[in-house]
């Protein structure tokens, strides 16, 4: 009897990439929505609540018919101001269920969608509008927090891509180019996101994780950790083939984390297999194998939110759920994120889905990166220039000691 043929899941497998493709504009489409909902006033569970439902909606659109497990990668989830990671509140828990968003604090937005296993995540901030920032102009110290994170994940991104990748020529001279400068360390990354974070006098908030993404797995064997705690680092650095989460996030403090008190609601499930002894724990495990896999959820996606605050417990003791602590800047300070997941190709490096470019027109704030290390490699492109989509090239305003300097986005032909 002839072996089963194995399934390239791989880069090299078109039909991979078009999954991703596709998981990202649903990811797309939904944070855009999301993010218009985030008005003074609005309920923090009913915007998660919404977003989830519009995208199990967007979802059940492609792949019609097909033997397909498709789904949410990441819940639609609303992190106020000095909160760090995602926070989706539950509405058996009257007090947090109340949780509204304020005029002029920092709103990040995440979510995600899976098609066939390869998900995307994508995470988005924005400033609720206030009489402050009346008339589109954003006031100096947020504009400071906003430009310093843009600025570090445009460095991240470009800080991957390995060394030599997009050099042209012959093949002998993209070679030597590949070998005459190594790839960045995670400690040099580190190093130049510091120098970044200073010129707007902010910080890189404390071990901020950037995984590689596999299949039905969001926390590969490789991570970037930036602004690392004691005892902590890294594993592996971006390959050709590789897809990434790629986080950042900056505080206007110190970038120090606390623990808060509020109930963790963010779950996901390991492969450690743990003997469950109470029957609705092992109801609430079985439900999350059918619907979630190995990515994230939230306790209120779960048919009864009562059962599941119980049915958890056991699961998290026996390390059979990875639990997800709600963390905050450690003194109140405000937090900025942005989440894209990019795809490395020969051709350099696509964002799959990413935070929409904001316009940095708006941001009035004395303060610019003058490092020149810096500068050079914000001036870099992301991948080649296929001449494609050429006549699409946008500007952006480059983060120079002249204010009025533009420089093209090169990378923009390929991020769709």
């Amino acid at each position: 009897m002839a072996e089963e043929a194995q399934i390239d899941y791989s880069l090299n497998n078109p039909d991979t990439l078009t999954k991703y493709k596709s998981a990202a504009q649903i990811s797309q489409k939904v944070l855009e929505a999301v993010s218009g909902w985030c008005i003074e006033g609005a309920k923090i569970v009913d915007l998660c609540e919404r977003g989830d439902r519009l995208l199990e909606e967007e979802i059940a659109k492609v792949y019609k018919g097909k033997k397909i497990a498709k789904g949410i990668s990441h819940p639609t989830t609303v992190s106020p101001d000095s909160y760090i990671t995602p926070y989706t509140p539950l509405i058996s828990d009257p007090e947090e269920a109340e949780t509204k968003l304020k005029a002029g604090e920092f709103i990040k937005v995440q979510l995600g969608a899976q098609i066939d296993g390869f998900g995307t995540i994508v995470c988005d901030t924005l400033v609720i509008p206030s009489k402050q920032n009346d008339g589109n102009q954003i006031p100096s110290r947020q504009a400071d927090l906003l430009l310093a994170t843009h600025w570090a994940n445009e460095l991240l991104l470009r800080t991957m891509l390995p060394q030599g990748l997009l050099a042209s020529g012959t093949e002998e001279e993209k070679k030597k180019a590949a070998t005459s400068k190594k790839q960045y360390t995670q400690a040099k990354i580190n190093s130049l996101l510091e120098k970044v974070a200073k010129s707007y006098d902010c910080n890189i908030v404390e071990s901020t994780t950037c995984w590689l993404f596999e299949r039905n797995e969001i926390e590969g064997k490789k991570k970037i950790i930036l602004s690392p705690g004691e005892g902590v680092k890294g594993e592996g650095l971006p390959e050709v083939g590789d897809v990434w989460g790629v986080e950042i996030g900056v505080s206007l403090g110190t970038g120090k984390v606390k623990t808060l008190s509020n109930r963790p609601t963010l779950h996901r499930r390991t492969t450690t297999t743990y003997g469950l002894k109470r029957p609705s724990s092992r109801a609430t495990l079985s439900e999350i194998v059918k619907k979630f896999g190995q990515f994230p959820f939230s306790l209120r996606q779960l048919d009864d939110e009562r059962a599941a605050k119980v049915g958890v417990v056991e699961c998290v003791r026996g390390n059979v759920l990875r639990q997800y602590e709600v963390i905050g800047d450690k003194d109140n300070d405000p937090v900025a994120r942005l989440f894209t997941t990019v795809a490395i190709t020969k051709n350099g490096l696509t964002r799959l889905s990413a935070p929409p470019e904001p316009d940095l027109s708006k941001y009035k704030t004395d303060k610019k990166i003058t490092d020149e290390e810096v500068l050079e490699i914000l001036e870099q492109p992301l991948s080649k220039n296929t001449g494609s989509k050429s006549k699409n090239k946008k500007k952006k305003k480059r983060p120079a000691k002249k204010a009025d300097d533009d420089d093209e986005d090169d990378d923009d032909s390929d991020e769709e």
